[in-house]
């Protein structure tokens, strides 16, 4: 397998500009020969399917919603980071570019990353010209507000829904292209299989969620852009429908997949209620910027919070991260909390939640400024737990969130199958083990605005392969297998329901492979796991038939998959004898508990390679080389 990321020589600020200057072009009426599939319309995948029609390609577009408006990226509530130094506060391109390795422990390649910092500033420009209705300043500049894991403020927002708008402006940017007739929109359409003719990606197989026909489309190019894992643990902030299955389908033709172990615990999510739950909420991160985070200074103190005076109070944020406090990164409140609730000094049903305490901020700003801030957060807070925010604290604890890894991409965000590229959270090239808040929308929309434009014209001047047809014998065979899984699923007949297993498997990798991982646990999972996958597939009970509106058989196909990642994940995390950001190994911790890397023996990106049912992956490394930043251990206190 070739690992080339084909990083541009040169110093690091000039790397892109360079890159840009040195890639093949392609003339204007020559890009309208050219089609191009693009998998998924949330941020990533909208904006490239718009910003690829405006140039001329002729695309599709697939999503298994019902619009690309509901796409999972207006869940991304707190904001949207770039380095534009509106507040004069000491932001840079260079201070992001910083921030944001060392956030990811540094874990990510350095190229990709100062890149992502260079295009935040062109961000901001197109989302406002487009009439993203950002805050703004009483003068009229745009605000912004702090996030974990920096000192300045760089986080652009709208309220409490800054995904929802931008995915607006990039929903009507690709409406434009679907009237000019440059996008064509399948929804209610699932990618079951990616299509390979002479070792490039061609096209995909489908199902039509509505009628069950399964069928292939053909392009010069296909591109990924189908977000994250963190459904595998069940109980996550992500949307049901969220899933490994593109991906993943692509790992299983080829695609190396990188890093799968990094997955982000996001601290500041209500806490389960029960064993019904099929999901958590999030509660943006950016209320951390007037909220205090506390737990009773005593073990076992079941007093309400406003009984509880401030010397009985543990600010343990502000207390042990006095740097960076309530805005310490995700990874490490995260941990912090777990502590604290280990020790016996969580509060609420079964001691698993830590209070975010907006009393001070009200008192000081006034409860106007804090709903016109954060109004919908507390709206949808009160809405599920039945608790006036303004009046006592919120109740939250760590949820799964976001996933670090993903298909191993170049610098031209191309797989190494050629003419597969992947953005947005299904690549794994930005964040290291660890993302900081409001960096998900920056990438998808860099992704999808400003990378994949000039990067794909630059494969198709250079690659050789022709489109094909989708009647072509590989297109009969992918079609073929797809039939075949999908019927079997349906023909099992058992008596377990697919949730049952989807739970069970969840449970296993949040205690085995979650917040925290060991070497004995991660065996355990190895074990279980694979007999848990043979029990799913003689014991399933799909309802239902294949040929219909089926919403079980997707579910099925979808925990399918799942149960053959959750193995993956867990030699990832098994094999990395380290910790960092969001994987902790309890074997690998500092004095005082914090990650414990080892530079010498893992700077590098695990990327792992399928070879055929039953047998292990290989794991392939590319090394993580820093010219410009030194390795240091993480600290913000």
């Amino acid at each position: 397998m070739n690992l080339d990321a084909k990083i541009p020589s040169g110093p690091l600020d000039k790397k892109w500009d360079r890159h840009r200057l040195e890639m093949k072009l392609i003339n204007p009426a020559n890009k309208r020969k050219f089609d191009v599939i693009v998998v998924g319309s949330g941020l990533a995948g909208a904006s490239a399917a718009a910003s690829m029609a405006e140039l001329g390609y002729n695309v599709q577009c697939f999503c298994f919603q019902d619009s690309p408006r509901r796409a999972h990226s207006i869940a991304a509530q707190g904001g949207i980071n770039a380095a534009k130094n509106y507040p004069n506060d000491g932001d840079s391109i260079y201070r992001l570019f910083y921030d944001t390795i060392k956030g990811g422990d540094f874990r990510a390649r350095e190229a990709n990353v100062y890149r992502l910092a260079q295009l935040s500033v062109n961000i901001i420009d197109q989302c406002v010209a487009q009439g993203v209705p950002f805050a703004r300043e009483y003068g009229g500049l745009l605000a912004n507000r702090s996030f974990g894991g920096a000192q300045v403020s760089r986080t652009f927002y709208a309220r409490g829904q800054t995904g929802q708008q931008l995915l607006l402006g990039a929903y009507q940017a690709l409406c434009r292209q679907i009237g000019l007739g440059k996008v064509r929109m399948f929804p209610r359409t699932e990618m079951l299989d990616v299509v390979l003719v002479d070792g490039h990606a061609k096209g995909i197989v489908v199902r039509n969620l509505v009628t069950g026909e399964i069928s292939s489309h053909a392009a010069d190019a296909v591109v990924l852009a189908t977000g994250g894992y963190g459904n595998a643990f069940y109980l996550s902030t992500n949307a049901r429908g969220c899933n490994v299955t593109a991906i993943y389908r692509a790992y299983k033709k080829g695609a190396a997949f990188a890093n799968p172990c990094y997955t982000q615990i996001h601290p500041t999510c209500i806490p389960v209620s029960g064993d019904h739950q099929s999901k958590l909420t999030l509660m943006s991160e950016s209320l951390r910027n007037d909220g205090r985070v506390w737990v009773p200074r005593n073990k076992g103190d079941k007093r309400p919070p406003q009984q509880i005076p401030e010397t009985e109070r543990d600010y343990y944020l502000e207390r042990k991260y006095p740097s960076y406090g309530n805005l310490a990164p995700r990874d490490i409140s995260s941990r912090a909390a777990k502590e604290v609730c280990d020790g016996g000094r969580g509060v609420g049903p079964g001691g698993l939640g830590v209070y975010l305490d907006f009393s001070d901020a009200i008192q000081r700003l006034g409860k106007k400024t804090i709903e016109e801030r954060y109004g919908n957060l507390f709206s949808m807070y009160e809405t599920i737990t039945g608790e006036n925010a303004y009046e006592a604290p919120m109740r939250i604890y760590p949820a799964v969130h976001y996933t670090m890894g993903g298909l191993w991409v170049d610098y031209n965000l191309m797989s190494n199958v050629p003419g597969l590229f992947v953005l947005g959270e299904a690549n794994f090239s930005d964040h290291g083990a660890n993302r900081l808040g409001a960096s998900a929308l920056m990438q998808g929309l860099a992704d999808g605005y400003f990378i994949i434009p000039y990067t794909i014209g630059h494969y198709f001047a250079a690659a050789k392969p022709l489109k094909p047809s989708a009647n072509h014998p590989e297109f009969n065979k992918a079609e073929e297998e797809v039939r075949a899984r999908t019927q079997k699923l349906v023909s099992i007949r058992g008596r377990r329901t697919v949730t049952s297993f989807h739970r069970e498997l969840g449970k296993l990798l949040w205690e085995k492979c979650g917040m925290a991982r060991h070497e004995g646990g991660l065996k355990e999972a190895l074990k279980r796991t694979p007999e848990l996958r043979a029990e799913f597939w003689e014991n399933v009970k799909v309802t239902g038939e294949n040929q219909e509106l089926n919403q079980a058989l997707e579910h099925a196909g979808r925990v399918a998959d799942f149960m053959e990642f959750a193995e993956l994940l867990c030699r990832d995390a098994l094999t990395r004898r380290e910790s960092c950001g969001g994987h902790f190994r309890t074997e690998f911790q500092t004095e005082d508990g914090e990650a414990l890397r080892d530079d010498a023996n893992f700077a590098f990106v695990s990327a792992w390679e399928y070879q055929g049912p039953g047998k292990p992956p290989v794991l392939h490394k590319e090394p993580l080389v820093y010219e410009e930043i030194k390795m240091s251990q993480r600290s913000y206190k």
